[in-house]
C-alpha cells in the first residue's frame, strides 16, 4: 500500500468530496474514486457512504482515516528529521594538520568521508605546529592534529594514533647493515635534529639522554620532510616516526632501522575548541578519525590509547624485536 493512496484517501476524507482530493493530488475524480475502491477491496469494508452528499465516513472509515492521518504525519516528521540532519552536515570542516601527517593518510579520509557525506567537504591546511594551535584557537580550524598534544583551559585534546620511532639513515650508513640498533650506538654520530622550539625536540632529547647517547647535531629542521632530505644526502641519522619513512623505504633512498633495546613512540593527537562545540560536518569527521583509531587498538590487541601528549618510552627485549620482524622494514 503505498503513502500516496494514503494521503489521497485522508485528502478525500478531510473534504469530503472526490473532486476537491483529485485537485490537491493533481489527479481526475475518477482516480480518487478508484483508490478509495481499491482499499476498501483490500480491508473488506466500506470506508465511504456514497450515498450521502457531502460524502460521509463510516465508523470503520473514520477509524481508517485517523490512522492513516497519524501515519502520514510521523513518516512527514521523519522526512523533516532526515532533511535537517542532511543540510546540518552541509558545509566545510577546517582542518589544520603538521605537516608529518602525511596527505596520502589525509586524503583516504577525506574520500570516504565525501562518500559517506557528500553534501559536506573537507578542507586540510599543513603547517607549522604552533599555526595549528593558533588556528584552532582563533577558529579558522575546526580541528587540529598534532603529534605530542597539548589540552588547556580553551582546547581539549584527543589521543589519535601512536607512530612507531626508527632510526633513519642511508644505506650506505655503517648502521645501515644492522637488523636493529641499540640507542646507545648512535653516540657519536652525525645527527639530523628537530627545530630546538619543537616539543618533539625536547622529546627526542630527553630519549637520548635516558638512553646514554649523546650525538653530534649537525643540522636542525622544523619538519620531517626537510630532515628525510637531510638524512637521504648522508648529513647524518634521525629518530623519525616509521610511517613518514614509507616512501623513502620503498625507493630505496633511506633504511629504517628499529630499536633493539627500547620503544619510543611518537602520539599523534587531536585538538579542538572546548567552545563553542563542533558543527555537525565537523563532528561526524572527528567521528571517522577516532573510529579508526579505536579499530587499530582493537587489532594489535591494546587496551587502550596513551593519554594525549605522552611519549611512550619502555625497554624492550632484543627477541621481542627479532620476532616482530621490525628489522625487515628497510
Amino acid at each position: 500500500m503505498h503513502l500516496a493512496a494514503l494521503k489521497v484517501f485522508c485528502d478525500m476524507a478531510r473534504c469530503r468530496s472526490f473532486s476537491q482530493a483529485g485537485q490537491a493530488n493533481d489527479i481526475t475524480q475518477s482516480a480518487v474514486s478508484q483508490i478509495v475502491s481499491q482499499l476498501e477491496k483490500r480491508m473488506q469494508v466500506r470506508l465511504v457512504d456514497r450515498s450521502r452528499r457531502p460524502l460521509q465516513l463510516t465508523v470503520l472509515g473514520q477509524t481508517f482515516y485517523e490512522g492513516c492521518k497519524a501515519l502520514l504525519d510521523q513518516y512527514a516528521e521523519l522526512e523533516a528529521r532526515i532533511r535537517s540532519a542532511q543540510e546540518e552536515t552541509a558545509g566545510t570542516v577546517q582542518v589544520a594538520a603538521i605537516y608529518s601527517v602525511g596527505l596520502g593518510d589525509m586524503g583516504q579520509y577525506v574520500q570516504r568521508f565525501a562518500a559517506k557525506w557528500p553534501q559536506a567537504q573537507v578542507h586540510i591546511e599543513y603547517l607549522h605546529p604552533d599555526r595549528v594551535y593558533e588556528r584552532v584557537l582563533d577558529g579558522t580550524a575546526d580541528l587540529g592534529l598534532v603529534s605530542f598534544p597539548r589540552k588547556s583551559s580553551k582546547l581539549e585534546a584527543l589521543p589519535w594514533r601512536d607512530e612507531k620511532m626508527v632510526l633513519a639513515c642511508v644505506p650506505s650508513h655503517s648502521l645501515a647493515s644492522q637488523r636493529a640498533v641499540q640507542v646507545k650506538d648512535l653516540a657519536g654520530h652525525n645527527y639530523v635534529h628537530f627545530d630546538r622550539n619543537l616539543v618533539i625536540r625536547r622529546q627526542v632529547d630527553r630519549f637520548l639522554r635516558e638512553q646514554g647517547a649523546v650525538v653530534e647535531v649537525v643540522l636542525e629542521f622544523d619538519n620531517i620532510e626537510n630532515i628525510k632530505q637531510a638524512v637521504a644526502i648522508g648529513a647524518g641519522v634521525a629518530l623519525l616516526p616509521e610511517p613518514t619513512l614509507r616512501r623513502e623505504i620503498k625507493a630505496g633512498a633511506l633504511v629504517a632501522l628499529p630499536l633493539l633495546d627500547s620503544s619510543f613512540t611518537r602520539p599523534l593527537g587531536i585538538i579542538q575548541r572546548r567552545r563553542p562545540r563542533l558543527s555537525a560536518a565537523a563532528c561526524r569527521f572527528l567521528d571517522l578519525l577516532l573510529e579508526d583509531n579505536a579499530a587499530a587498538a582493537r587489532r594489535n590487541g591494546e587496551a587502550g590509547s596513551l593519554a594525549a601528549g605522552t611519549p611512550h618510552f619502555s625497554a624492550a627485549s632484543s627477541g621481542h624485536r627479532a620476532r616482530n620482524g621490525l628489522g625487515a622494514t628497510r
